[in-house]
C-alpha cells in the first residue's frame, strides 16, 4: 500500500502534465478571431494559392462535381458538340458552381479548394485542353479577384458522358 506521500507526489505528476496540456490548448485555440489565410505562391502571380490555412471558426461547405450543361440541344447528348470544347464546358460548369455557392449565401470568393477533372480532348490529340480551362478559370479567379484556392487539375481517362470534357468540385469556407 502507498503512503499518503508517495500518492501526492504520483498525483502530482500526473496533475502537472494534465495542467500543462490544457494551457497549451487554450493557446492554440485562442486566436478564434483568425481569417482564411491564403498562402501566395513566392514569387509568382499564377492565380491560385499555394495553401489556404482556415480557423476553426469558419464553416465548410463540400459541393459536389459539377459538369456542363448542354451548348447545342441539336447535337446527340453523349457528344462534345453537346457541351462545346474545354474553355466552354468550364465557363458553364464555373456559372453553376457559383449559382450553387449563391444558393447557399456565398460567392466564388468563398472558395478554398477546387480540384478539377480534365478529359483529354480528342481535337488536341488526347490531351486535356489547360489553356481553355484556364482562360474560364480566369474569369472567376485572379485579376482583381485575389481571394484564390488551393486547387489541383488532372486528366483523367474519361467521365460517366463521353461528351464531358471537365469537372469540377469545389470546398468553400466562411466565417
Amino acid at each position: 500500500m502507498k503512503t499518503p506521500a508517495t500518492l501526492q507526489r504520483v498525483l502530482a505528476g500526473l496533475m502537472v502534465p494534465a495542467a500543462l496540456a490544457l494551457c497549451c490548448q487554450s493557446a492554440v485555440a485562442a486566436p478564434k478571431a483568425a481569417e482564411i489565410v491564403r498562402h501566395k505562391i513566392p514569387g509568382s502571380d499564377f492565380p491560385i494559392a499555394l495553401a489556404v490555412t482556415v480557423p476553426p471558426t469558419a464553416t465548410l461547405h463540400f459541393v459536389s462535381g459539377q459538369v456542363p450543361a448542354i451548348v447545342d440541344s441539336s447535337a446527340a447528348p453523349d457528344s462534345i458538340a453537346a457541351f462545346g470544347d474545354t474553355r466552354t464546358q468550364s465557363e458553364t460548369v464555373l456559372k453553376k458552381i457559383k449559382e450553387i455557392l449563391q444558393g447557399m449565401k456565398l460567392d466564388m470568393p468563398d472558395v478554398i479548394k477546387m480540384t478539377v477533372y480534365l478529359v483529354g480532348d480528342p481535337a488536341k490529340g488526347g490531351k486535356a485542353d489547360t489553356r481553355g480551362f484556364m482562360e474560364a478559370y480566369t474569369q472567376h479567379f485572379g485579376g482583381s479577384q485575389t481571394s484564390l484556392p488551393a486547387r489541383a487539375v488532372v486528366q483523367v481517362a474519361a467521365l460517366s458522358n463521353p461528351g464531358w470534357l471537365v469537372e469540377i468540385e469545389v470546398l468553400a469556407a466562411k466565417k
